[in-house]
């Protein structure tokens, strides 16, 4: 009787064994082809944070987030897709039985478990040691802005956006940005003709095709009255320095400002709390160190680390 029941125990958990077996082969097969065929979209760990994402209205779902979802619903989309969207059947692509163990998968590693799956930065494609350029990540992922303006950003940020900007955007070339900008936008392809120099602060040329006069009218020198004996020094500077870039009215809308990458900044959206902080108004000299600061470490930054010292004329004493 023991003997028996012994026997029935044992068939029990051997059964039990081998469907553990099954499943996990199963869940492994799924991986497979989630990994060659889903991941595009969906992503390595299913939360929908991919290039193509970025492209897509609506987006691909998020399996780590909203209403759970079981593998018979997941495999009904497989079948017949989603009308309305980027997500088509794949019956006739994949067999019913690569299908059901991808739903299978899905609802087991990212619905019940959230788990991270597997990434493409791996030895095994190549990316040994992936981790030695974290310091891009933050803007890989996202988390900090690309068009963060530079003087935000803190010694190590700056080197992972260079990073980034030389190395990661080829892929990751829809990185966050605070403003996307302009669908379309002009800009000047060709150095202008008719005998334009830049510095140039004449009045725009009658000839609007051939010369500069779309970006003319930001070198002429604007007529400011009433300018203190130290202001009418500075934008007698500005105007023999900084308006090669920024244009004769500071806006950066003349031609060399607008064919520069990044364009010149609009100096006119600024005020002394941009330029110092808020005791700034109360210390003009402050804000005139903190510019002069931000002038000093551009240079450098251009210089990239190399000899030499850029001479940068001061508006004002330290």
């Amino acid at each position: 009787m023991k003997r028996g029941a012994a026997s029935v125990l044992a068939a029990a958990l051997l059964a039990a064994g081998c469907g553990v077996r099954d499943d996990e082969a199963q869940l492994e097969a799924g991986r497979a082809v989630y990994n060659y065929r889903c991941y595009f979209c969906h992503g390595y760990s299913g939360d929908a944070k991919t290039l193509a994402a970025t492209y897509l209205e609506p987006k691909p779902r998020d399996f780590t987030q909203g209403p759970p979802l079981d593998a018979a619903a997941i495999l009904a989309t497989l079948k017949h897709g989603r009308e309305g969207t980027a997500m088509k059947s794949f019956t006739g692509i994949i067999s019913e039985r690569e299908m059901a163990a991808v739903a299978a998968f899905v609802e087991h590693e990212f619905v019940r478990r959230k788990a991270p799956n597997t990434a493409y930065h791996t030895a095994d494609n190549g990316w040994p040691d992936h981790q030695r350029y974290a310091v891009a990540y933050p803007f890989a992922t996202g988390a900090v802005a690309l068009d963060t303006p530079v003087e935000q950003l803190d010694a190590h940020q700056r080197r992972g956006r260079t990073l980034f900007l030389e190395a990661c955007i080829s892929c990751h070339d829809r990185a966050r940005v605070a403003d996307e900008g302009p669908a379309w936008s002009s800009r000047p392809l060709s150095y202008p003709r008719m005998g334009f120099q830049p510095g140039d602060y004449g009045p725009p040329k009658p000839d609007a095709v051939s010369s500069a006069s779309v970006y003319a009218q930001h070198d002429i020198v604007p007529v400011i009255e009433g300018l203190t004996p130290l202001e009418k020094r500075g934008e007698s500077l500005f105007q023999a320095n900084c308006a090669f870039c920024h244009g004769a009215d500071g806006t950066g809308k003349n031609w060399i400002g607008q064919f520069m990458e990044p364009k010149a900044r609009d100096l006119t959206l600024y005020t002394r709390e941009h330029a110092g902080g808020a005791a700034a108004r109360d210390d003009p000299r402050r804000a005139a160190r903190h510019l002069d600061a931000g002038v000093e470490a551009r240079a450098a930054a251009s210089r990239g680390g190399g000899g030499g010292r850029l001479r940068v004329t001061r508006l004002l004493p330290p």
